[in-house]
């Protein structure tokens, strides 16, 4: 089942080329739960065959990361307050946990996306707390960005060097994950040390 979708995946990218991984992103990076390695993965091994291009891949999969995000973000920022006002109640979210998370976001939004953007499972979803938040847009971009295109450029490369050796693939993506969690981690703390000394 997954190979099939897999292979299919890779049918669409190379019918649809750079746009295929444009919307495949960006779909990912919304709402919507998908995950990337089934598309730059793929687009990596086709560019180590010399039929896409490892800069063409990086930028429709920043741009589509950013549309994704944007979504969420905006969703978030039109919606978001309106409905937490209306049902918080429900799922006992106060209106003072919407002030917190602004206040939050302010001053700790950027370290915030970019970590969020390279933990799975969450980087979809960091661009909605920074919408409720009001997050500066050119911050939550900037930040964004960065994260995605660390993530984005792994994958490219895994595929790129040893994108025909499933075994291998999954070991190393199970290896460098767990590695970038560490790393993240460290970030975080070294973070909170220099904030905890600034103040």
């Amino acid at each position: 089942m997954l190979r099939e979708m897999a292979q299919a995946i890779v049918d669409l990218i190379f019918d649809w080329g750079y746009l295929g991984i444009f919307l495949l992103m960006a779909v990912e990076s919304s709402f919507i739960p998908f995950p990337s390695e089934i598309v730059l993965i793929p687009a990596g091994y086709l560019a180590s065959s010399g039929q896409m291009s490892i800069f063409a891949i990086m930028g429709s999969a920043l741009g589509g990361s950013l549309v994704g995000a944007f979504i969420n973000y905006y969703l978030a920022l039109l919606l978001g307050r309106k409905m937490l006002k209306k049902y918080g109640k429900y799922f006992f979210i106060k209106e003072s946990a919407v002030d917190k998370m602004d206040a939050y976001f302010a001053k700790h939004g950027h370290i915030s996306t970019f970590i969020g953007r390279l933990i799975p499972g969450i980087r979809q979803l960091i661009s909605i707390p920074a919408g409720l938040a009001r997050m500066d847009l050119a911050t939550f971009s900037i930040f964004t960005t960065l994260g995605a295109g660390i993530w984005a450029f792994i994958l490219v490369m895994l595929g790129y060097f040893i994108g025909e050796n499933k075994e291998l693939l999954d070991t190393y993506l199970k290896q460098i994950t767990i590695a970038v969690v560490g790393i993240l981690v460290v970030l975080g703390f070294v973070y909170y040390k220099y904030q905890t000394r600034k103040q």
